[in-house]
């Protein structure tokens, strides 16, 4: 699987937690600076900085993506909008959280929420 890193470096123990999280190998990360213009449209930003990632359309179908979100929520939901077009389906989510009690600031992989399993959960409750 591929990781779409939106927001801060994930380190190698991220890394083996969402291994053991989805049973899958982390094939690889591709960090994506996520920097946007407050006074410009998101959703022309969020298009950019997708096709800036460099996946064919095969790719985007065809590859298993996991991505981790930045933490700016307007720029998060135009994303998700963005990636379901692409993808044909909401992609699961990393949801870092703080480690307990750390005496240094860090965090660690709290789970990986997979959108698409949730709405069709939801679609019969309709």
């Amino acid at each position: 699987m591929i990781i779409l890193n939106f927001s801060y470096p994930l380190t190698p123990a991220h890394l083996e937690q969402i291994e053991a999280l989805t049973g899958e190998a982390v094939e690889r990360v591709l960090d994506v600076a996520t920097q946007f213009d407050n006074s410009e449209p998101f959703a022309a930003q969020v298009r950019k900085l997708v096709d800036g990632i460099g996946l064919t359309p095969r790719d985007w179908q065809t590859i298993p993506l996991l991505i981790n979100p930045p933490s700016h929520n307007s720029i998060v939901v135009a994303l998700l909008a963005e990636l379901h077009a692409r993808t044909g389906h909401f992609p699961a989510c990393i949801r870092l959280r703080p480690v307990p009690e750390a005496a240094v600031p860090r965090y660690e992989v709290a789970e990986v929420i997979n959108l698409q399993q949730m709405r069709e959960s939801r679609r019969s409750a309709r």
